[in-house]
């Protein structure tokens, strides 16, 4: 059974409160010569600040649109490089150097679809939690850095499974070049 420990001054006299607050006790105040303190004026609640008027808000929200824009720009020049995935790492192979022909065409197509859903996917996550934290007046600007990041790891990971699948690309990468 958990105990709730008590808060801050929960338990604390009035008179303990004005001790520790370093006021003088109750009965050596004046009492004849001092005027009556006004009576407290309830306060008008405040009503919250836009994320726009904060400061920085606006260059903030600026910053994440931008990088939301280059990976859309990403994203949609990168869907048919990986919908045609053998052609790409045929033509990675050659720029290595490479001598032989890619031919993990089958896997090539399966893993180019898969990335093509995950690179989606991973945009999407990534605009829904950005527009989240704007909303609820948090920084965003990071956001697009990590989804990106985080987004191309696993990315990656799809396109290396048909390229460390075809011989060529593995013996490509065991030979050292020649030069």
């Amino acid at each position: 059974m958990s105990v709730e420990r008590p808060q801050y001054g929960e338990y604390a006299t009035p008179e303990e409160q004005r001790a520790r607050a370093g006021l003088p006790p109750v009965e050596q105040m004046p009492t004849a010569s001092a005027p009556a303190p006004a009576p407290p004026v309830p306060q008008q609640p405040v009503a919250p600040t836009a994320p726009a008027a904060r400061s920085g808000g606006r260059a903030q929200v600026l910053i994440t649109a931008v990088m939301l824009g280059v990976g859309m720009v990403n994203v949609l020049s990168s869907i048919p490089q990986f919908l045609n995935l053998s052609a790409t790492l045929q033509q990675t192979l050659k720029l290595m150097g490479g001598e032989g022909t890619f031919s993990n065409f089958a896997v090539a197509r399966t893993w180019g679809i898969i990335a093509v859903l995950v690179l989606v996917a991973g945009f999407a996550a990534t605009v829904w939690l950005s527009v989240r934290r704007i909303r609820r007046s948090r920084s965003s600007w990071w956001v697009p850095l990590v989804g990106f990041a985080v987004t191309m790891v696993a990315v990656s990971i799809c396109v290396s499974v048909p390229m460390f699948g075809d011989p060529a690309f593995t013996q490509s990468l065991l030979t050292p070049p020649a030069g």
